[in-house]
C-alpha cells in the first residue's frame, strides 16, 4: 500500500487489523445490544431459569477462570517474576475459552429475567461490555507483545513503557469490569 506523498507510510498489515478489531467491536455492541433487547422481550418457565443459573455460573468458572490466570501470570510478568512469553503461551491458550465464556454468560443471563431498568443492572450490562471491548484491546497487544519478546520494535511504534502501561491498564480494566459484574449478580439475586 502506497501512501500519498507527504504522508508518513501505512502498512498494511497494521490497517487490516484494524479493520478486523473495528468489525470485532462493531460486532460484540450488536451482539450486546440484541441480547439486551432479548433480556427485556423473553421470559423463561422455572426450569429453564435453573438450567440458565446452572450454565450461568459454569460459564462464569470457565471464563473468569481463564482471565485470572492469565491477568495473575500478566501481573507476575509486570513484577519482573514471569517471563512474557510464558503469559504469552497462556493468553494464545485460553483465549477460547475466555470468549466461550463470556459468550455463554451473556446467553445464559438473558434467561435469568435482569431487570434493565434497575440502576444496578444498568451498570452490570455496562460492565459486560466494557470487559468484551477490553478482551478486544487485550487481543491488538498481543502482536506488540510478541515483537517485544523477539527484540523487535512494536509494530505500531508503541515504546516498551507505553506498552507495559496498556497492559496494566488492561488487566485493571478486566479485573474492575468482571468483579463488578459478578458483585452485581450476587446483589440482585438476593432481591
Amino acid at each position: 500500500m502506497t501512501a500519498p506523498v507527504g504522508s508518513a507510510p501505512v502498512s498494511t498489515p497494521l490497517v487490516a487489523r484494524s479493520v478486523l478489531i473495528s468489525a470485532a467491536a462493531t460486532g460484540v455492541c450488536a451482539v450486546w445490544a440484541a441480547a439486551v433487547w432479548a433480556a427485556v422481550h423473553l421470559r423463561a418457565d422455572p426450569l429453564l431459569h435453573d438450567v440458565a443459573l446452572f450454565v450461568h455460573l459454569a460459564c462464569l468458572i470457565v471464563g473468569f477462570g481463564a482471565v485470572l490466570t492469565v491477568d495473575w501470570l500478566g501481573l507476575l510478568w509486570l513484577l519482573g517474576k514471569r517471563p512474557l512469553p510464558d503469559v504469552l503461551r497462556t493468553a494464545d491458550a485460553v483465549h477460547v475459552p475466555i470468549w466461550l465464556g463470556l459468550a455463554g454468560l451473556v446467553g445464559s443471563g438473558v434467561l435469568l429475567h435482569p431487570d434493565p431498568g434497575a440502576p444496578l443492572t444498568r451498570i452490570k450490562l455496562g460492565l459486560v461490555l466494557l470487559v468484551a471491548l477490553n478482551g478486544l484491546h487485550a487481543r491488538t497487544l498481543q502482536p506488540r507483545l510478541t515483537a517485544l519478546v523477539a527484540g523487535a520494535r512494536s509494530p505500531s511504534g508503541v515504546s516498551r513503557r507505553a506498552l507495559v502501561a496498556r497492559c496494566a491498564a488492561g488487566v485493571l480494566v478486566s479485573q474492575l469490569g468482571w468483579w463488578g459484574a459478578i458483585v452485581i449478580g450476587f446483589l440482585n439475586s438476593r432481591r
